[in-house]
């Protein structure tokens, strides 16, 4: 027995009004369950909506170019399969409305072979160091024709419908980059766009626009490298691109200032070592990052100029109530940064068992886009790696991150004797048009501090 049904748009955390960039069916065709319906991209992420049921498509109600938020209707589709239909509940889902799957985070990829979704590559997430993410950048790169973000290079709005010929691969690195295929003249066979084709359109781009503030840089030289020897060419995966954009942009428009300072965590140490059992009894991994988050969020309420954003006109800073922290997870793709909201009002086993868990969904690709949204401070935690300090980029539009180094033992002279001390390096990025120096000293020995005798943060 047939059934007609919608296809809506799922869950999508916080986005509204997402644009869709390419339907992938058409009326009459028939698709299997998750074959994606429709690709949603925002300027952060995009995503497939699979179907949720197989069958016949009957109508298709978008177009490219058109706006949709959760609950949209994207089709109508003739259900054959009533097994595949989701009774509707007081507490579950429309009959008909996609489950949003979130195995993994959304994807700016190209539509997946029918068949072969559930062997989709991951996308990236907001990542390196936390920043928002600007539009990947791609291989252009290589040359020295990376586009700037002020280059008055026109909006893809539905080159899906244009009669301009371009191979898939050309039409997803023009939507990358927000460049209209209608604005290139192609000179493939039959005039059909090339990749060289865009490149050059954005290079001419580029020559034509000033560099914001009027500072218009010159490019990087593209050298042969293979003159001097073998080399191996390895492209950056979307999470580095999209890493290097973001770090790139928050270095040429926020002045950075790092104060670097050290604590003395011995017996943070030793209170921590002496929880051993009770995290083993409750599944959890106890590490120092548990205990920096608690004292940095105790920190940022004693000096909120350091917990906030400058606005859009540069001359109100804005200070946040809430002390959601940002915690970069080192994974085989990159650096991504999920959320761990209201720092504040957790103890230190529940931090440690968010950490745990977000880390491994992390490493596993399967953050949402809930879960890298909403931080108002950033920490960068090397030291189970090593090194005796770093000097973090500040993930604009927050206007600090902290830095945490490896501990190590040193003699350090207490009561006229030389005793061995546990001595952690950590730094203070921060925005200088936010705070000065002197805001900065105060927060890293208000910070010093507090790591030196916890008790202050957790009694």
């Amino acid at each position: 027995m047939s059934k007609t049904v919608d296809v809506l748009v799922p869950d999508i955390g916080d986005f509204h009004d997402v644009p869709v960039v390419e339907v992938l069916v058409s009326p009459g065709a028939s698709i299997k369950r998750d074959d994606p319906i429709a690709i949603l991209e925002s300027d952060k992420a995009s995503m497939d909506v699979p179907s949720p049921h197989a069958g016949l498509v009957e109508q298709v109600l978008v177009k490219v170019g058109d706006k949709v938020s959760a609950g949209a209707r994207l089709a109508t589709m003739v259900v054959t399969d009533e097994t595949t239909l989701v009774p509707a509940g007081d507490d579950g889902p429309v009959p008909g409305s996609p489950k949003l799957d979130r195995s993994g985070p959304w994807q700016p990829e190209t539509p997946v072979p029918r068949g072969e979704q559930g062997k989709a590559a991951r996308g990236p997430l907001p990542m390196a160091s936390g920043v928002i993410m600007d539009q990947p950048t791609t291989d252009s790169a290589r040359d020295g024709t990376r586009p700037s973000p002020t280059a008055s290079i026109p909006l893809v709005v539905d080159e899906e419908k244009s009669q301009h010929h371009a191979a898939p691969a050309v039409r997803r690195l023009a939507r990358e980059l927000g460049v209209a295929l209608s604005e290139i003249r192609g000179t493939g066979r039959n005039g059909r766009i090339v990749e060289e084709d865009l490149r050059n359109y954005i290079k001419a781009a580029m020559a034509r626009t000033p560099a914001a503030g009027g500072n218009n840089l010159p490019e990087l030289p593209a050298v042969d490298f293979s003159k001097f020897g073998p080399i191996e060419l390895r492209p950056l995966g979307r999470i580095r691109r999209a890493t290097a954009a973001s770090v790139q942009r928050s270095w040429r428009l926020v002045p950075h200032v790092t104060q670097y300072d050290e604590a003395d965590i011995t017996d943070l140490e030793a209170f921590r070592k002496a929880e051993a059992e009770q995290a083993k009894q409750r599944g959890v991994r106890l590490t120092l990052l548990a205990f920096f988050m608690k004292a940095t969020a105790a920190t940022l309420k004693e000096h909120p100029s350091f917990n906030a954003s400058l606005d859009a006109t540069g001359e109100n800073l804005v200070c946040k109530r809430y002390y959601h922290l940002g915690i970069a997870v080192d994974t085989s793709e990159g650096l991504v940064v999920p959320v761990v909201r209201d720092v504040d009002r957790k103890g230190i086993w529940e931090l440690a068992g968010e950490l745990t868990t977000l880390s491994q969904r992390a490493r596993e690709q399967k953050l949402t886009p809930a879960d890298v949204q909403g931080a108002s401070f950033t920490i960068s935690s090397l030291g189970g790696i090593g090194g005796t300090g770093f000097s973090p980029i500040v993930n604009a539009p927050e206007v600090g991150i902290l830095g945490f180094s490896r501990a190590s033992l040193r003699p350090i002279c207490r009561d006229g004797q030389i005793v061995p001390r546990l001595i952690l390096p950590f730094s203070l990025s921060y925005d200088h048009r936010a705070n000065d120096g002197a805001q900065a000293a105060r927060f890293t020995s208000h910070l010093r501090e507090l790591l030196a005798d916890i008790r202050e943060v957790l009694l």
